[in-house]
């Protein structure tokens, strides 16, 4: 079963992009060549997108061979398939990976076992119900890498062909 995502690589130091390429090339098994532009958010770092397509659990994969660099910001998507829901990985350097499952319409599905222990955490008095619903939506990582997504002048567009 196969699928498909996105790599968004948000800033990388140049000594660091053909090293980013050489890891999703290993994970992917075959060449890969991104098109790294500058990053305005970060002067002195870059960025590139890049579409994969592979086997279920690629992006996990991808994640785990990207997340040991401590000056990369990146993000990893998976589409939902048949067999699988669909994920997100995000990573910074201070807030470390952030991983979801996602549905259909691109939600975060957070498992009961997970909203249990926030909801004990919350009761026990050890935080707020508020801030431990907000970690477990991946609300630290996207206020961090809001800045860092928007796409600088010259960032290639994604033409979308299909709307849900």
């Amino acid at each position: 079963m196969t699928t498909r995502g996105v790599l968004y690589v948000h800033s990388a130091p140049r000594a660091l992009c053909p090293h980013v390429e050489w890891a999703v090339a290993g994970v992917l098994g075959v060449r890969v060549n991104l098109d790294w532009i500058r990053q305005p958010a970060s002067p002195g770092t870059w960025r590139a997108e890049f579409s994969w397509q592979g086997a279920v659990g690629t992006a996990s994969k991808l994640a785990s061979a990207l997340r040991g660099w401590h000056l990369l910001r990146f993000e990893v998507t998976a589409e939902p398939c048949a067999k699988a829901e669909g994920e997100r990985y995000s990573s910074t350097p201070e807030l470390g990976i952030f991983h979801a499952v996602t549905g259909i319409h691109g939600d975060i599905l957070i498992p009961e076992d997970r909203l249990r222990a926030a909801l004990a955490r919350s009761a026990d008095g050890e935080t707020d119900l508020a801030a431990e619903v907000s970690k477990l939506l991946g609300k630290p990582w996207d206020d961090e890498l809001e800045p860092f997504r928007y796409a600088g002048e010259g960032a290639p567009v994604r033409w979308l062909h299909q709307v849900v």
